[in-house]
């Protein structure tokens, strides 16, 4: 019982420190951490306090922050063996130790009066103290997210940035099958409602309950904003509709995204299109998704402009990137609405067979816009992507989504960040590209030992050919390179007017169209 107490007082010292909870609330968290993990006997510190501390993991640092894993992890091992731990597996190690920080968390209501002290001091003061605090309470999890790798590809369209995401845990096999078992259940509607923050969380939904949300306004509406919990770039946040309501792309989506600058003008914001394929992986509640975070097609110049007659303070361009993307800038908002309005309308009834271009096939739309929101200076910016998810046989995917020989690399949908520049590839990768290096390096014969890599053979043989690494190190730099090199052509393909003399004068053309009055 000495080492849960000392445990105990170690993550209550920890909460302390961190401003989660305040010297009176010491005795009530102590007695808190222990109904979570089902003990009922406390060893108070012989001096009646704690002064333990939070170990510090291999190569780490002591800083005013850090993770409380290591602590927590220790506790989960008491509890796998005390009974109260129902798997000593991911998914129940998690629901475990997240309840333990949710007794150490602030309620929303000293949460949203906290930021709102520092918010009116500056924005930017408000949002470094929610995302440390976001830390803190380990709804994110620093520790994991230390493991995603990451890295740079100098692509034609400027350094396009490719990681490889180790922080999602994967669902393990004593959750799936007690998944099966358990009641469907409506509540929360999806992964970002509202109703995520406090939730104890299931097999099938991940436990909230050391999440706070911040409510905002939008466009007249009442909306909340958070911090995702994998954090892809720095200071990675959601805005989210109050209501579970689906996506869409409208005239009202712009003046959204707009308000956020407004509200938070050292972020920038976007939304994921409307449509299936050309969207992100949740359709079914309208949200956005911005942070402190540059972005490579931000960094991107505009090319071509064109005349924007009748609206003043607005003006329209090209950006050179390979996606089909035009840039708005200005200090007038509403002409910045009306003429993004304008674009999408056009856009969304545009077809142009010489470049495959069809809005429509019967009555099924199939052109939409992914929308990115920023300030530059006393100036906003609009970029709108122009996205079309029309599937041919060919590439019954998506005829602009990855083709059929990027697939071992990139799969998944190109949603807003991938639209930006930034690469979020399978954890499988990191293996698949070890494996690659050591074999390449070495001269063995990978394919013959590693069935699994099989689907990387035409695409390493090729490679091979022009390329002779003579240490493991350089086989692992052109390796990441090529990935680097697959990426950039997955965002040539799903460009919907391509980087040939064909696809510019098309894309041009549209352009005419889409500003006439």
């Amino acid at each position: 019982m000495k080492e849960t107490s000392r445990n105990i007082d170690t993550l209550v010292a920890y909460a302390l420190s961190e401003g989660l909870i305040a010297p009176e609330d010491r005795v009530y968290a102590i007695n808190r951490l222990l109904a979570v993990l089902g003990e009922s006997e406390y060893v108070p510190a012989e001096n009646g306090n704690s002064t333990s501390e939070i170990p510090v993991p291999a190569g780490e640092q002591r800083g005013k922050f850090t993770s409380p894993q290591p602590i927590l992890d220790a506790l989960l091992e008491k509890a796998a063996a005390n009974g109260t731990l129902e798997s000593n597996t991911p998914v129940y190690r998690d629901l475990l130790d997240t309840e333990l920080m949710a007794g150490l968390t602030p309620p929303p209501s000293a949460v949203i009066a906290k930021f709102r002290q520092y918010y009116a001091d500056s924005p930017e003061k408000a949002t470094s103290w929610y995302y440390r605090f976001s830390q803190a309470t380990n709804y994110i999890r620093t520790d994991r997210i230390a493991r995603d790798v990451r890295w740079e590809y100098n692509s034609p369209w400027g350094e396009l940035i490719i990681t490889i995401n180790l922080s999602k845990p994967e669902k393990d096999p004593v959750a799936i099958a007690n998944a099966k078992k358990q009641k469907q259940s409506a509540y929360p509607a999806c992964a970002i409602c509202p109703e995520n923050e406090g939730y104890a969380g299931t097999v099938t939904q991940a436990a909230r309950g050391n999440h706070r949300i911040l409510p905002i306004t939008l466009g007249g509406e009442d909306w909340f904003w958070q911090y995702s919990p994998y954090v892809y770039y720095n200071e990675h946040c959601i805005a989210l509709n109050k209501k579970h309501t689906p996506m869409v792309i409208n005239r009202a989506t712009f003046g959204k995204l707009l308000d956020f600058t407004d509200i938070f003008p050292h972020y920038f914001i976007g939304s994921n299109a409307d449509l299936p394929i050309v969207g992100g992986s949740i359709l079914t509640h309208d949200h956005f998704q911005g942070g402190k975070f540059r972005f490579p097609m931000a960094e991107a110049p505009v090319g071509q402009t064109f005349d924007v007659s009748g609206l003043q303070g607005v003006s329209c361009g090209i950006v050179e990137w390979p996606m089909s993307v035009l840039r708005l800038s200005g200090t007038d908002k509403k002409a910045i609405l009306d003429l993004a309005e304008q674009i999408l309308a056009r856009w969304k009834t545009y077809s142009d067979e010489s470049v495959e271009i069809f809005a429509f096939t019967g009555d099924t739309p199939h052109n939409t816009i992914t929308p990115i929101a920023r300030r530059r200076g006393n100036q906003y910016e609009l970029d709108l992507v122009l996205r079309n998810n029309r599937t041919t046989d060919e590439h019954p995917l998506g005829l602009f989504h990855p083709h059929a020989e990027k697939h071992h690399i990139k799969k998944e949908n190109i949603g807003l960040i991938e639209v930006m520049g930034l690469a979020v590839l399978p954890a499988r990768l990191k293996n698949a590209l070890s494996s690659l290096a050591d074999c390449w390096a070495g001269g063995a014969d990978c394919f013959a030992e590693n069935a699994e890599l099989l689907p990387h053979k035409p695409w390493f043989d090729e490679i091979a050919s022009r390329e002779k690494p003579t240490s493991r190190a350089e086989a692992e730099e052109i390796l990441k390179r090529e990935v680097g090199r697959v990426f950039a052509g997955c965002l040539e393909d799903a460009g919907v007017f391509k980087q040939t003399e064909a696809g510019r004068e098309a894309f041009v053309r549209f352009v005419k169209v889409a500003l006439e009055k």
